[in-house]
């Protein structure tokens, strides 16, 4: 096992970010996108201060007590040493979620096929034409390749969005959901709104996200808003 510092922290226990699971996350530093409502700055721009035996040693010690174990950051698929790690930690009889961009599709399929992950929440930036303005990258295709590798998988997954009123209004999100809809995704949508209580990677004013709460063209998706 690689003994690089990858990940920046742990969070040892949660009871929300694993649907219906008791979980840790293993916050993985560095990441191929600079959103600039991002809440985990120092995550983004910030080194590994811990290594892959280090975290293992602290997920074995949490054996019977927790169910899973969450895969975040940052981003969590950029770090060759991903499948390695999911791989002990499925060894130790833990659940596992990933948290994602959609930026690395291949490493995406590779968890899959090895039946290395139990639940992914994938987020979904923009339509094509507002992905560089917010992400600061042109990677909606690796995000659209991501999305049909996890519909044609048995794979639970959420898709989820981080809305601020200076990239969204109600009309564009209603062209998001339309886009899901057209590429045959049945669950839940999540809208997370920004979230104004912690230091976030642009200057963003604050926003509230109330106006997201109604006046949604009604389609098959669900969509639930996060954060209110």
């Amino acid at each position: 096992m690689n003994s690089k510092n990858i990940i920046y922290d742990i969070t040892p226990f949660t009871a929300l970010d694993y649907p219906d699971k008791l979980a840790c996350i293993l916050w993985f530093a560095g990441c191929n996108m600079r959103c600039s409502y991002c809440y985990n700055p120092e995550i983004v721009l910030g080194k590994g201060n811990l290594t892959s035996k280090q975290v293992l040693k602290f997920v074995r010690s949490r054996n019977l007590l927790l169910d899973g174990v969450v895969f975040s950051g940052g981003e969590c698929t950029i770090h060759k040493e991903l499948p390695d790690i999911v791989y002990e930690v499925k060894k130790c009889g833990f659940l596992v979620k990933i948290d994602t961009n959609g930026s690395n599709p291949d490493c995406l399929q590779l968890l899959i096929d090895n039946q290395l992950i139990d639940y992914v929440a994938l987020d979904f930036k923009a339509l094509p034409d507002k992905t560089y303005k917010i992400t600061q990258r042109n990677l909606f295709s690796k995000f659209a390749e991501s999305l049909a590798i996890l519909q044609n998988s048995s794979i639970p997954f959420e898709v989820r969005t981080t809305v601020h009123s200076q990239f969204f209004s109600r009309p564009y999100i209603n062209k998001m959901v339309n886009f899901l809809e057209t590429a045959g995704y049945t669950g839940i949508y999540y809208l997370q709104n920004f979230r104004n209580d912690c230091n976030t990677l642009g200057n963003l004013i604050n926003d509230n996200g109330k106006y997201l709460i109604n006046n949604f063209i009604q389609y098959n998706i669900h969509i639930e808003i996060r954060n209110i």
